[in-house]
């Protein structure tokens, strides 16, 4: 049962990261708007960056997912980085800049991400060995 919500959430993320994945490349304006940012000549790079640093990330939870899916030995190594990336930033953009709703969001994702991986792992879950 750990797998399965495990592979739900990442599901989640992944769609979550895409879509401001996508909004970073397509409507940098309204993307960093959201964030509290002035799109214009010298925010420019910044939104250019984050899209980078977002598909990166994208990229990192949908390698998790299918090592997941698959069963593969090291799954939870990519669930524990995801999770601590997420706790991080939730946690950073709170102390920082005060926004409670990415605290809630991100550092709660990380940790049920965590959770989920170290309950699957340790002989809770068949792995396929290559």
């Amino acid at each position: 049962m750990a797998r399965f919500f495990l592979l739900l959430l990442l599901l989640v993320a992944i769609v979550l990261e895409l879509a401001l994945t996508g909004g970073a490349f397509f409507a940098p304006a309204f993307t960093l708007g959201k964030f509290g940012v002035k799109y214009g000549p010298d925010t420019a790079f910044l939104g250019y960056l984050t899209g980078w640093f977002l598909l990166f990330v994208s990229a990192v939870a949908v390698l998790a997912f299918a090592w997941v899916w698959q069963r593969r030995p090291h799954f939870a190594a990519l669930c524990y980085l995801l999770g601590a990336w997420w706790i991080g930033i939730g946690v950073g953009i709170y102390v920082v800049f005060g926004k409670p709703d990415n605290l809630v969001l991100d550092s709660l994702k990380g940790a049920l991400l965590m959770l989920l991986a170290w309950r699957c792992q340790s002989g809770r879950m068949p792995l396929r060995r290559n």
